[in-house]
């Protein structure tokens, strides 16, 4: 008796162990794929902690550097113009050329090169070099993010992707957030033992240690992926299908409302962050280092509420609901901070809030319409024209600015704003018609994904019938007096 009870907390500790060893072991499970979201998250920390180095900095770029408003605006500029290229290729490299793992790092040392550049170039005070920094620097971080949420379909796609995409969300912007916080006391401490740009220089080259973190967390995620690949055996249950560049002129045009959607959203975001310091000094005469701070709230709050509005999607659905809700709050925030003497934190606030939806709701929408052999190039192709939106974008704000002030500038991401609002309710009426899952409840949408499947099933089976050696009475007949098939004989 004692035997048996011995044997079987034996068998229970042994089922325990290996419990654990799925959990946390294995690619499927949750423990091990969370271990990987954060590697997942890490990959584009470095990209989004330099990316608003000048906006951390602007003041001390323009004085330090001795460059106009629009130098200054053109050092964004520079690094979204490549991208208007570059990330549809970036997308279909991936697809077809590097694999995800190969893309990612060799995308991630592209932009680690770009920051060492860029920081050297200030300590030498070579405005063209500046500029060769940021072009380096933009072509590697934005095709990285591409391959960023390559992975999270990869590891999360039918789970919880759109938390997944939050929650990178919510780390790029806390990085983006440090920047703001962190680079002025940096360069106020080395101010103390440096004099001129080398002041500048010595701040960016420690800013570029952050790049070399997320060099380190794409070798680690590269190395998590292969041996995922390997257990899971992922290659023979993909698609074979080859994607060609000629695929993207066969998008639907769901995708292609996504993709205006993304890009009059977004130019009322970032650009807006780029040039905020400077918005918040003239509008609510404050100091630079305070406007730093509020500057910098957009990020932090979009990075605090995104995991959240990620999870609260992926139990509600209805994405497009969310996206039309966040696009009106944003365009609130935007009056708040242009029109009205409220407190500033009020607007940001409110910004960093709606931000943290929309990302968490549009993103994974690209992964519902593209098939997934296709997906890097769709990311590309989005990000691309985003790009080419934001670099026309930033040189107009400057213009704007020198021109006619700030308040024409809220005029402006307020249009824009519109806009967005526009393309997202005809993507949901077209969704409507076609009777899609785009703004479906979770639940339902589930229910139509299976229902779908269950049809192609049932067509399959259909065809392989039809295909299929049918006997006719004599020819049974005949086989039986035979007595074989295909010379061999039947059994007696």
């Amino acid at each position: 008796m004692e035997g048996e009870v011995i044997h079987e907390q034996g068998r229970s500790d042994e089922t325990c162990c290996n419990r654990a060893y799925f959990l946390c072991c294995h690619p499927n499970g949750k423990a091990h794929r969370f271990i990987a979201l954060i590697f997942m998250c890490l990959l584009g920390f470095g990209s989004s902690f330099c990316y608003d180095n000048p906006g951390a900095l602007q003041d001390h770029f323009k004085k330090d550097l001795n460059i106009t408003e629009t130098q200054y605006t053109i050092l964004y500029s520079i690094y979204s113009w490549p991208n208007t290229i570059m990330c549809f290729f970036g997308g279909f490299l991936i697809d077809r050329v590097f694999g995800i793992r190969t893309g990612s790092s060799l995308f991630m040392g592209l932009t680690l090169i770009g920051q060492l550049i860029f920081t050297f170039a200030v300590y030498l005070n070579q405005y063209w070099m500046l500029i060769m920094g940021r072009f380096v620097f933009g072509v590697g971080s934005e095709s990285l993010a591409v391959a960023q949420n390559n992975y999270a379909v990869l590891w999360f796609k039918g789970k919880e992707l759109n938390m997944v995409f939050g929650v990178q969300m919510s780390i790029s912007r806390l990085g983006s957030t440090a920047n703001f916080w962190v680079m002025e006391p940096i360069y106020e401490w080395f101010s103390s033992n440096s004099s001129g740009t080398s002041i500048l220089g010595f701040a960016l080259l420690l800013a570029s240690t952050t790049c070399l973190l997320s060099m380190t967390c794409s070798v680690i995620l590269g190395y998590m992926d292969k041996r995922a690949e390997r257990i899971t055996m992922r290659t023979a249950t993909q698609n074979t299908e080859i994607v060609k560049l000629i695929d993207v002129k066969d998008f639907k045009i769901s995708f292609w409302l996504v993709t205006c959607i993304c890009v009059t959203y977004y130019t009322a975001i970032f650009p807006f962050v780029s040039i905020a310091q400077g918005f918040l000094e003239t509008r609510f005469d404050i100091d630079d280092e305070d406007a730093d701070h509020i500057s910098s709230i957009v990020y932090l709050t979009s990075g605090i509420a995104s995991p959240f509005s990620g999870l609260l999607i992926d139990k509600a659905g209805l994405n497009l609901l969310w996206i039309l809700i966040s696009i009106v709050l944003t365009a609130v925030a935007h009056m708040l901070l242009g029109f009205f003497s409220v407190n500033p934190y009020v607007g940001i606030i409110l910004l960093g809030l709606a931000y943290s939806v929309l990302a968490s709701g549009l993103w994974p929408l690209v992964a519902i319409i593209i098939p997934e052999y296709q997906l890097g190039t769709a990311y590309g192709v989005c990000q691309a024209i985003q790009n080419l939106g934001l670099a026309l974008v930033n040189i107009f704000t400057g213009w704007i600015i020198d021109r006619y002030g700030y308040r024409a500038l809220t005029d402006f991401f307020v249009v824009s704003l519109i806009l967005s609002f526009i393309f997202t309710s005809i993507l949901l009426l077209l969704d409507q018609h076609q009777q899609g899952i785009l703004n479906l409840t979770t639940s339902s949408r589930r229910r139509r994904q299976e229902m779908l499947l269950d049809n192609i099933l049932e067509r399959q089976r259909l065809l392989a019938a039809q295909e299929a050696p049918s006997f006719t009475d004599s020819s049974r007949d005949e086989l039986d007096n035979s007595g074989s098939i295909g010379g061999i004989n039947s059994p007696d």
